[in-house]
């Protein structure tokens, strides 16, 4: 049979958002369809999505009620959901009451009054809610069985789509003889997780179509049904060609390290431990791909948006103009029931709302305490997922997550996971002192590097092997730093004296007394002074005076 001879099977709109791509594309056109669940799991929110997104006054929807909830009670709460149009009913959409019809007669009585009822309105959707409240007796499961195929044979007839509603048990799944009627067979589930509730949404069957296999969540808000699907509705977009194009930071020693910066597309990892400036360093990010006109998505979980700009603002970093702009959105996910899926849906629709090309995921531990308790199980897999899509469309991903600093490659399940130090291009140890760890670019250049963060933010130190120490600058904005002496006129006590760390603070702290060091080691194991060099000191704590103090001149602004 050639292409032109096949039968072309048109596909109907779902009505609800992100369910048209899991079933690819749409709802068969004529179909027969059975929707299954638990009460309560929304399946006469789903089938009202439908209805009203399909029902046209040539072709319009037959709702038939039967035992369960009456025609006026339903539309009392349905008419709450903002798809619920008044001005549909009753021309376009007729609601029929079919109760007093199964409780005086049996199923032949009611298949009877459902082709009289089609054979009036000719429409183009029937629904019939609940079909299993029929079944009065134990020995009627044939009788429905047998209804339901005839009611299928005449509809079909009628080339009317059809939703049976029923409310069913996961174990009657697997041998009930009413499903092998079905084109198509949704199937919703409501489970508690601790205290959170978790929806979740299962094509077990669909004739004609390739659908999204698995289960998605979803989600029933003011709105209706909102599902989400595992591929994140990007199974039909073309995926972006990769260049060598760089995104840098805006840190001039950084930038040069990455021969320019992040290639487009990557998705970097910063880890260390709390204070070390990870997220500054993902804002100066943010900030820079702004400043050249780039728009920017950041995602936070364990601060407000309001928090994370003024926060920016003390480093010198405008967030609040560009967001006014259009050119950054800053995104606060920090419901306790969260889904994967669903913030990849808020992420995507900020890209697409922007033209986002970077995005900062601040923190990957406040995004996992962020997820319901059963989505923290398959965090890696998801999170795996969602950074490959993402790159895949062109989005270049900073990431930070927390780690004990004693520790790095061990004690942070984020850290280690396939999800992030696999698929990230990039895993950057952000510790003071002991600066930036490449892991997958061979452009990048391994040798260590010593950093500070001043009230401007990241500033890098081309060797950290260089001893440090602290001088005030009280006229400065910039605050405390650190001066770089060269290795020709490094200190009397050697490259021993390392740097502990600088406390984040906003504004700069002021007392000289915060800045601390580690303690000297000792005598016997210090490396010999070279010819010419001072007396040897006594050990101890390092001083703050030096013998033959230099200026050294400011970090560039």
């Amino acid at each position: 049979m050639t292409q032109q001879e096949k039968v072309t099977i048109n596909k109907l709109p779902t009505g609800v958002p992100g369910l048209d791509e899991i079933v690819g594309g749409g709802l068969p056109e004529f179909s027969f369809n059975i929707i299954a669940g638990a009460p309560g799991s929304g399946k006469t929110t789903l089938a009202h999505q439908f209805v009203f997104a399909n029902a046209t006054p040539e072709r319009p929807a037959l709702y038939f009620t039967v035992l369960g909830e009456s025609a006026i009670k339903m539309l009392r709460y349905q008419q709450q959901y903002s798809f619920f149009d008044p001005a549909k009913l009753p021309g376009s959409i007729r609601f029929i009451n079919l109760s007093q019809v199964v409780l005086e007669q049996n199923l032949e009585a009611v298949l009877l009054a459902i082709t009289s009822e089609v054979e009036k309105s000719n429409p183009g959707v029937v629904v019939v809610d609940s079909f299993r409240t029929m079944v009065r007796s134990p020995h009627a499961d044939m009788d429905l069985q047998s209804f339901i195929q005839r009611l299928a044979l005449f509809l079909a007839s009628w080339e009317a789509t059809t939703f049976l509603i029923g409310e069913y048990s996961e174990e009657e799944l697997r041998d009930n003889p009413i499903f092998t009627v079905a084109d198509g067979l949704f199937w919703l589930r409501q489970t508690a997780e601790r205290n959170s509730i978790v929806r979740k949404l299962q094509i077990i069957k669909l004739r004609g179509q390739a659908s999204v296999p698995g289960l998605h969540t979803f989600r029933i808000t003011d709105s209706g049904v909102q599902a989400f699907s595992r591929t994140f509705g990007l199974t039909a977009r073309k995926r972006h060609a990769t260049g060598n194009k760089r995104l840098c930071f805006g840190i001039p020693e950084l930038d040069r390290m990455l021969d320019g910066g992040v290639r487009e597309g990557d998705s970097v990892l910063i880890a260390g431990s709390s204070g070390t400036g990870k997220s500054v360093m993902a804002t100066q990010f943010i900030s820079e791909g702004v400043r050249q006109g780039e728009p920017g998505i950041v995602a936070v979980f364990e601060e407000r948006p309001e928090a994370y700009a003024e926060r920016a603002t003390s480093l010198g970093l405008d967030l609040e103009s560009p967001q006014k702009d259009g050119m950054l959105t800053i995104l606060y996910l920090r419901p306790l029931d969260l889904s994967v899926d669903e913030t990849m849906h808020s992420i995507l629709a900020a890209v697409q709302k922007i033209g986002a090309k970077r995005l900062v995921i601040d923190s990957l531990a406040g995004f996992e305490m962020a997820l319901s308790p059963g989505f923290r199980a398959d965090f890696r897999e998801s999170l795996y997922r969602m950074i490959f899509a993402l790159t895949g469309i062109g989005v270049t991903i900073v990431s930070t997550v927390e780690v004990d600093e004693s520790s790095p490659t061990t004690s942070s399940a984020c850290a280690t996971s396939p999800s992030t130090a696999s698929c990230a291009r990039s895993w950057w140890s952000s510790k003071c002192a002991a600066a930036i760890t490449p892991r997958k670019s061979a452009s990048m250049r391994s040798r260590p590097r010593g950093w500070w963060c001043s009230a401007n933010g990241w500033w890098t130190i081309r060797d950290s092997s260089a001893a440090f120490r602290y001088t005030p600058n009280a006229h400065s904005s910039r605050g405390w730093h650190r001066k770089i002496p060269d290795r020709s006129s490094r200190p009397p006590w050697g490259r021993e004296a390392h740097f502990v760390g600088i406390r984040r603070c906003f504004p700069p702290p002021a007392p000289p007394h915060s800045l601390r060091y580690r303690s000297m080691p000792r005598r016997q194991d210090c490396p010999p002074r070279r010819a010419g060099g001072s007396s040897a000191r006594t050990p101890g704590r390092v001083r703050a005076q030096s013998p033959a103090p230099r200026r050294w001149p400011n970090p560039p602004v």
